[in-house]
């Protein structure tokens, strides 16, 4: 098995960073070390990056990457703001083109092999990404796959020419709507990805094996049986309450629960909960 392994992180909150700590280490234990690995980093110094990660295993590579490498085809479909660090996980679209690529978010936690990642593995044709528990496809809902799904995990094939998928969606986006495609949040660039590979079999990993891991509903509280994508940990701030208390509170709450099991699927051991947030 030739695989790859990439996250993308830029200017997350402290948790953001413990949990990519974590998700390389998990990553580690289930992939070894015949995986390749890398971690681009965007709008931090790398040296800072390294430093809020922490200590990984010594195969991990880090790669600084700066507007400058932004695809021209990427960019004109980009306003200025890049706000919610749209379009920082396609810079650049691929990193292993010769083996099969799998994308984590770095709050997206791996400890076993799901079903779908072990067929995806196994196969040239399929292309990979986890289920969700509500479609938030911004831009793209009309033409992406069908169902709910979510860019938190990617896997693409050997051979894969991802960035003429994403082009030929951005393309048939103009030709139907009449206008070009401005990606604006998230959901957008979520949707670009899940239309551009709404062509191929796609796999899908499931919210039971890897759970959308939040406190707030409809998402789900608990751990998945492989994995869990803790959605909104990168945050630094939530401006709002949840039944009447502050969000930043509900979120470090449920995310300082796990952290034990957490580190124990990750084969560390537990440190002090963080403070707040880094200076």
């Amino acid at each position: 098995m030739k695989l790859g392994v990439r996250w993308t992180v830029g200017d997350v909150s402290a948790r953001g960073w413990e949990a990519l700590r974590l998700s390389v280490h998990c990553a580690f234990q289930l992939f070894g070390p015949e995986a390749r690995y890398t971690i681009c980093v965007n709008t931090v110094p790398l040296a800072r990056a390294q430093q809020w990660a922490g200590p990984l295993p010594g195969l991990v590579a880090w790669q600084a990457i700066t507007a400058d490498a932004m695809p021209p085809w990427l960019a004109r479909h980009l306003d200025g703001e890049m706000a919610e660090g749209v379009g920082w996980k396609l810079v650049p679209p691929q990193l292993y083109p010769d083996c099969h690529e799998l994308a984590l978010d770095n709050d997206c936690l791996l400890w076993a092999m799901p079903a779908a990642l072990k067929e995806f593995l196994a196969r040239l044709d399929a292309t990979l990404l986890a289920e969700d528990v509500a479609r938030c496809l911004g831009l793209f809902d009309a033409t992406a796959v069908p169902g709910m799904v979510n860019s938190g995990i990617r896997g693409l094939p050997p051979a894969f020419d991802y960035p003429r998928a994403l082009t030929r969606t951005l393309a048939q986006y103009q030709a139907d709507e009449g206008k070009p495609a401005l990606l604006r949040s998230e959901l957008d660039e979520q949707g670009l990805q899940a239309a551009a590979l709404h062509r191929d079999a796609c796999l899908r990993v499931s919210t039971r094996e890897v759970s959308i891991c939040s406190p707030f509903w409809p998402r789900q509280p608990e751990l998945g049986s492989c994995g869990a994508h803790f959605v909104g940990l990168n945050v630094r701030h939530l401006p709002w309450n949840y039944f009447d208390r502050p969000g930043d509170l509900v979120r470090r709450e449920h995310w300082d629960r796990h952290r034990p099991a957490l580190y124990a699927r990750a084969g560390l051991p537990l440190t002090p909960a963080l403070p707040l947030d880094l200076a």
